[in-house]
């Protein structure tokens, strides 16, 4: 499903024209990353979590040039879903063989 997709449902469900749907949408990703970007984590009761983890430094190797390098601390952005989102998707998903 893509951004337009999900407009597209939001607009048919609430009758609402689909530019205002997408301004609201892409005015509340904008809100999640700016939080994110400041260091702070956004939770959605029953959805899920966006939060900042932070990954420690490591050694790398580049195999193409066969030498060590240093990966340093950095943070990245993460969502984490709700137990009733988890058990959800858990329960009406197949698992594809």
């Amino acid at each position: 499903m893509t951004k337009a997709d999900i407009v597209a449902n939001i607009s048919d469900k609430l009758g609402l024209e689909k530019n205002d749907v997408q301004s609201t949408v892409e005015s509340f990703m904008e809100e999640v990353k700016n939080s994110l970007e400041s260091g702070d984590n956004v939770y959605l009761r029953g959805f899920g979590s966006f939060i900042v983890k932070t990954r420690a430094a490591k050694t790398g190797r580049n195999i193409s040039k066969n030498t060590t390098i240093k990966i340093p601390a950095h943070n990245i952005p993460a969502f984490k879903p709700a137990k009733v989102f988890l058990e959800g998707v858990k329960s009406k998903v197949e698992v594809k063989k």
